[in-house]
């Protein structure tokens, strides 16, 4: 049986090899790039390395990919998902308004684990918040998640490479192992540092309401605003 006969019954499995891109520390993020941009424009899933979990990047701005990404987590429909972008000037064009507050926070925290609560604007799909009207929004520091995000013009979903309710996922081996064919391409950058997920602020109250504290702690939050961050 040849490798085309192979594959058609990989498919029909569920088997299918998934492409699995090393990058190193120096090499091959060019060419990787440039295999996952096609990817995304495409309507792809891809899983790629950030600061805290591997994360499953779909072209934020395509509805169907995003439901595809729903699908492939088994995650359900009121359970919003986070985007990541490149620049706050990309910010700009994804959230209704960006108080005072939030910019002082965005400018001491960012790019970082840091995922800031927005108004969503206009731009942004339902499906991404969960109809709720708000968007979670990080500037990554990871090399490989900003680069993917500004070479494809607009911003990547950014949750986490795993079936909703399992344990994130740390390294390729343990995307390809969680999710299997679900994804089309895992970029491999080696081991994830992150313990902890970002922290979650919802800039659109005042003060600032920390959903979930991860890897930048209310105690380091509140010194840098002078006052008490209320909770979730």
């Amino acid at each position: 049986m040849g490798v085309e006969e192979l594959a058609k019954d990989a498919d029909k499995l569920g088997m299918r090899q998934v492409p699995i891109i090393r990058i190193g520390p120096s090499d091959n993020l060019e060419a990787a790039i440039e295999i996952a941009l096609r990817s995304l424009s495409s309507g792809a899933i891809v899983a790629f390395p950030t600061e805290t979990f591997y994360g499953m990047a779909v072209d934020a701005t395509n509805e169907d990919a995003i439901r595809r990404l729903f699908s492939a987590k088994k995650r359900t429909r009121d359970r919003p998902v986070l985007i990541l972008i490149s620049s706050v000037k990309m910010l700009r064009g994804y959230v209704d308004r960006v108080s005072p507050t939030a910019s002082k926070i965005m400018d001491a925290f960012w790019p970082g684990g840091l995922t800031m609560v927005f108004e969503a604007g206009t731009k942004v799909s339902p499906l991404l918040t969960a109809g709720t009207g708000k968007i979670g929004i990080r500037l990554s520091s990871h090399l490989v998640a900003t680069t993917l995000t500004r070479v494809l013009g607009s911003p990547i979903t950014g949750t986490s490479a795993n079936v909703s309710g399992k344990p994130a996922c740390c390294n390729a081996q343990e995307v390809l192992t969680a999710l299997g064919s679900r994804v089309d391409l895992i970029l491999d950058g080696g081991e994830a540092t992150g313990k902890i997920g970002s922290t979650v602020l919802d800039v659109t109250v005042e003060p600032p309401s920390i959903l979930r504290e991860g890897v930048i702690s209310r105690h380091r939050l509140e010194r840098f605003t002078s006052t008490y961050l209320g909770s979730h």
